[in-house]
């Protein structure tokens, strides 16, 4: 399916990418490119896996920040930048001001993860906390901007951040000349669009699919109506692609070059997070793994050879623990059970024989012996249980109800 706009003419041309790689030379590493079996088999074709997420700073948003950044003329970088952003991008522009000298402030929403506000401290930026989300946070560096003459660095709708980050899809034909069809993850659309332009122009041939969480998924409606088109409350666990509206400068080339827009849902991501990690072992943020979730939700849409791009791997621990957990769940490898036994001396012991004779891995225990619900002689048990997968969990839910026990939920 292909997309139009009004304004077919991309603001973003080939040789401003290619301006940007010379640029980036011994700045942006060439990330690695690695191929995976596990994914090759379910498309029936080779694909490959483009790894942002070994960056420097961890993520692609150094390439278009640093680009950015060092086309501003020096009365513009004497005043310096402020950007506001929950990670990546935050991470990108403090760690671009300081190898080009510029003095950099960055505004972070109060509840950002604490691992990400220390690295972008790191990289040399002064950071302040403003906001609970990143639409108050981006609010703040704007008014910021207007009262130093700090120059406002947009995280995607801008050309110089679009050819930075187009950079990727050069390198992407270089290492893979042989693909036919890239896979990308879509937020604001500054690195779709910018990868979107480098390859179409050197290879119309391969098409280019972008991938939006279903519960932020603004290029849909945006695309189908011709302009950008606010999403009220975008709401997903990829916070590096959760973005209300498209950028202007990104949705024209996005809506010439790009031949098609896919939703995942949190399952879908959660259990893409999980294989980048089992399989390819590598960390990978839930918008990093967007891509791999669209190859997971239908493999054979796909034409190989396939490049996922793995956008990032800044992921915040805690919620790296709640994700995989979820993926385990989304694969009925993690079960959660409740039911009611009768509370005497030994019971919780004869419960978990039941369960190891299944071989259920149990994983947490919560028991409740004083809640109106119970009798007299009751007690109510939830369990967290690993388990190998959906025909396991029939097999245990199975055992227990034949050893007497009520099944709640």
């Amino acid at each position: 399916m292909s997309y139009r706009t009004a304004d077919s003419l991309p603001p973003v041309t080939l040789d401003d990418v290619r301006g940007a790689q010379k640029m980036l030379t011994g700045v942006a590493r060439v990330t690695a490119m690695e191929g995976s079996r596990h994914l090759s088999q379910l498309v029936g074709a080779p694909v490959h896996l483009k790894c942002e997420n070994l960056q420097r700073t961890g993520s692609f948003k150094l390439r278009g920040a640093y680009v950015r950044i060092a086309g501003l003329l020096p009365e513009e970088r004497a005043a310096g930048v402020v950007a506001a952003s929950a990670g990546n991008h935050a991470q990108g522009v403090a760690l671009a001001s300081s190898l080009l000298g510029v003095r950099s402030t960055v505004f972070m929403p109060k509840g950002a993860p604490l691992p990400k506000i220390s690295a972008t401290r790191d990289y040399g930026a002064e950071v302040r906390l403003h906001g609970q989300v990143v639409d108050e946070t981006l609010a703040a560096a704007q008014e910021y901007a207007a009262e130093t003459g700090a120059v406002f660095i947009h995280p995607f709708d801008h050309p110089d951040i679009i050819a930075g980050q187009g950079t990727v899809g050069l390198e992407i034909l270089e290492q893979c000349p042989e693909v036919r069809t890239i896979v990308v993850g879509i937020g604001g659309g500054g690195l779709a669009a910018g990868i979107a332009m480098a390859v179409k122009t050197l290879r119309p041939d391969v098409r280019i699919v972008g991938v939006q969480a279903a519960g932020a998924a603004a290029y849909p409606p945006s695309l189908a109506a011709g302009h950008p088109v606010a999403v009220d409350n975008p709401a997903t666990m990829a916070d590096g692609i959760r973005v209300g509206r498209p950028g202007e400068v990104p949705f024209r080339i996005i809506g010439e070059l790009v031949d098609e827009v896919r939703t995942v849902s949190e399952d879908e991501l959660a259990t893409a997070l999980l294989l980048c990690l089992e399989r390819a072992k590598l960390v990978v943020e839930p918008a990093g793994a967007s891509p791999v979730a669209a190859l997971l939700s239908e493999p054979d849409a796909f034409e190989g050879p396939v490049v996922a791009v793995l956008s990032g791997g800044n992921v915040d621990p805690v919620l790296l623990q709640r994700v995989l957990r979820h993926g385990m769940a989304a694969q009925g490898r993690y079960l959660a059970v409740r039911l009611r036994l009768t509370d005497r001396p030994g019971a919780l012991a004869t419960l978990l024989g039941v369960l190891s004779v299944v071989d259920a891995n149990v994983l947490d225990v919560s028991h409740v012996r004083t809640d109106p619900r119970l009798g007299l002689t009751e007690a109510e048990v939830e369990l967290h249980l690993e388990t190998k997968g959906p025909a396991h969990c029939v097999e245990v839910g199975q055992a227990l109800r034949e050893a007497g026990y009520t099944v709640i939920g």
